[in-house]
């Protein structure tokens, strides 16, 4: 394991969206490219479509909802978060299969600060950044009022779930994975884990 190190964190910007676009995707293990691939004009590039949402003042997708963390003002990762205040309106079964389970879980994070994505950089992981990033989420989450934190996450992705446990997340409730467009996630379920404060 590398050396644990103590990044800057700080509110994301505009600026930011091309790195949010690509952190977003890796979080979300192929899906978010797959989505913007559908969205793609002749000449886009999936990640220009993230890069767009991503810029955008509103929405879950959004960098006003994103934390950044950056060592030399290289980025290193980043955590995305909000409130989740009433369920959402979409029947997952109107929904594209691989983002079905995570809608029908969301109806179980009513009430809760959300963690919609973390990522970190290959390159810098095994430094305690994503720890780092959690603690800012629930420091935000806080100051907002919250007493419990949501997030979801492959069963098959050991080290995330192992990551979630040690920090105090417990399992809630799970969907079965619909489909998934690349490996290894074709199988098990989508779980939904909670941390309450206090």
């Amino acid at each position: 394991m590398r050396d644990t190190i103590t990044p800057l964190i700080r509110p994301a910007t505009p600026d930011d969206a091309p790195t949010l676009a690509r952190l977003i995707d890796i979080a979300g293990e192929g899906i978010p490219n797959w989505l913007w691939t559908r969205a793609c004009t002749e000449g886009q590039t999936p990640l220009e479509i993230g890069a767009e949402r991503a810029k955008r003042a509103s929405g879950g997708f959004s960098y006003t909802n994103a934390m950044v963390a950056e060592a030399r003002g290289a980025p290193l990762g980043m955590v995305l978060s909000y409130a989740i205040t009433e369920a959402p309106e979409e029947d997952p079964d109107d929904l594209p299969d691989p983002i079905a389970p995570f809608v029908a879980l969301e109806k179980h994070s009513v009430g809760t600060w959300y963690i919609n994505a973390l990522a970190v950089f290959d390159q810098a992981r095994g430094q305690g950044i994503g720890a780092s990033l959690l603690r800012e989420a629930e420091a935000r989450a806080m100051q907002h009022g919250f007493a419990e934190m949501s997030i979801q996450v492959y069963g098959q992705n050991t080290g995330a779930v192992r990551l979630y446990e040690r920090l105090g997340y417990r399992f809630a409730t799970s969907e079965p994975v619909r489909l998934h467009p690349s490996p290894p996630y074709y199988t098990g379920d989508v779980l939904l884990l909670k941390k309450t404060f206090g």
